[in-house]
């Protein structure tokens, strides 16, 4: 237990030397680690959405635990990755503007594997009071720094992904003053006086293990084959589109329908695409017909594919001609430079009721309230206020709003509300 500091700064250290060693290789031509197209980017991130949508959730059980110092830094890592209520600081709310803005947010289809880490973290947000010890290991061991991280954010940055989700928890996490550091703090603070701390540790390490379970970064990024997520696109499609294709249209003696009445044929169907000239593998996706079907506002097939499913066969198609570095890349962070340049960029007890007014009062009169944005919003953002003011205690205050900040509702126009005011009755203890 007395080496768990040393443990966190070697980790430190290490990920650190580890990152310094993959920039020496790309400054030197070699390839990137993760990622081999963008659509490979892009399916690691539907991949892990299942884990990154309840980020922070394995701590929730903890809340009603505000007025006890002993969790004020356990309750602390919590409220940050909610953003303290702010919608673009709460981590689940940035990955899902993530998702949306490339088409990725159909992942509910994944295997079970890819949903181990997520139901580890909503079990434990639940029954933290029956596993307290466990609920501290796996936060000290999800807020250490890992290398996939750091590598992850500059591979996105490459291939024209926002990374601000991964450079953000580059960031938070750190073990100067971070999560990593209030992480170990937290451990320290909840230690029992009287009962024995060697059982109580060992159960946290036991916590610290469920870090390893389900689907990890390594693991969705070794299982991404394209033409097979290629072919899982097109069967997908089948079943909808085997009827909507005229018969005037033969490919390989056969109608696109019978073509698509049996997911089985794709194979077959890809290849007499490409005999017969529709498609140009290791070329320009620009030069064959069938790219042209489905990309571009004009179109014939406008719509049909979202953003993830036109990536990938984007990058199929153009094959060794993106390998051979043919295509002309531009990074996230240049591209905004450069909007920014046009002008077209974006920034980023009853005693105590009084307390719990004037938070409301001063809340409310900020700029850039959730509730200026609809006419919905703002009546269920006045009834929040109305039941809250109706309390006669900060500790009912406090109650009321932790449960409004689960993981399944803090990202929601109330749930962001409900966290700002706990953060800053919490910050006022």
């Amino acid at each position: 237990m007395q080496m768990l500091p040393e443990w966190v700064e070697s980790n430190t250290v290490r990920v650190g030397r580890d990152y310094g060693s993959y920039l020496d290789e790309r400054k030197a031509g070699g390839a990137r680690r993760y990622f081999t197209s963008k659509s490979h980017a892009l399916h690691f991130l539907k991949s892990v959405a299942p884990t990154k949508l309840v980020d922070g959730a394995w701590l929730y059980g903890l809340l009603h635990r505000w007025d006890d110092a002993r969790f004020g830094e356990l309750i602390r890592i919590y409220l940050e990755e909610l953003g303290e209520g702010l919608p673009d600081k709460n981590h689940v709310l940035i990955y899902k503007k993530l998702l949306a803005a490339h088409g990725c947010d159909q992942w509910t289809t994944l295997s079970d594997a890819h949903f181990a880490q997520g139901a580890i973290q909503l079990s434990l947000a639940h029954l933290a009071s029956d596993f307290l010890p466990e609920v501290i290991g796996f936060n000290l061991g999800y807020e250490q720094l890992p290398l996939h991280l750091l590598i992850s954010a500059y591979e996105l940055n490459e291939l024209g992904i926002d990374p601000y989700y991964f450079t953000l928890h580059v960031t938070v996490d750190n073990a100067s003053s971070g999560h990593a550091r209030k992480a170990l703090q937290g451990l320290f603070d909840a230690l029992p006086q009287v009962t024995d701390r060697e059982a109580f540790y060992r159960r946290v390490m036991n916590g610290c293990k469920l870090n390893m379970l389900g689907a990890g970064t390594l693991s969705v990024i070794e299982g991404f084959d394209l033409r097979e997520e290629l072919l899982t696109i097109f069967s997908a499609k089948c079943c909808f589109g085997s009827q909507m294709h005229s018969d005037y249209c033969r490919v390989g003696g056969r109608t696109v329908n019978e073509w698509l009445s049996d997911p089985a044929q794709l194979p077959d169907f890809l290849e007499n695409l490409e005999r017969a000239g529709w498609i140009k593998r290791h070329e320009n996706p620009e030069n064959s017909r069938f790219w042209k079907l489905i990309h571009g506002e004009h179109a014939d097939m406008f719509g049909v594919f979202n953003a993830y499913e036109r990536q990938v066969i984007y990058d199929w198609i153009a094959g060794d001609f993106a390998d051979a570095g043919k295509q002309r890349q531009i990074s996230f962070r240049s591209r905004q430079r450069l909007l920014s340049t046009l002008g077209q960029g974006v920034g980023p007890a009853r005693q105590n009721n009084g307390a719990v007014r004037g938070v409301l009062r001063e809340h409310y009169s900020c700029r850039g309230h959730p509730s200026e944005e609809t006419n919905d919003f703002n009546v269920e953002l006045r009834m929040l206020e109305e039941q809250l003011a109706k309390l006669s205690s900060r500790t009912e205050a406090m109650n009321m709003l932790s449960g409004m900040m689960s993981p399944i509702a803090h990202h929601t126009p109330s749930g962001l509300m409900a966290t700002r005011i706990f953060t800053r009755l919490f910050s006022n203890t």
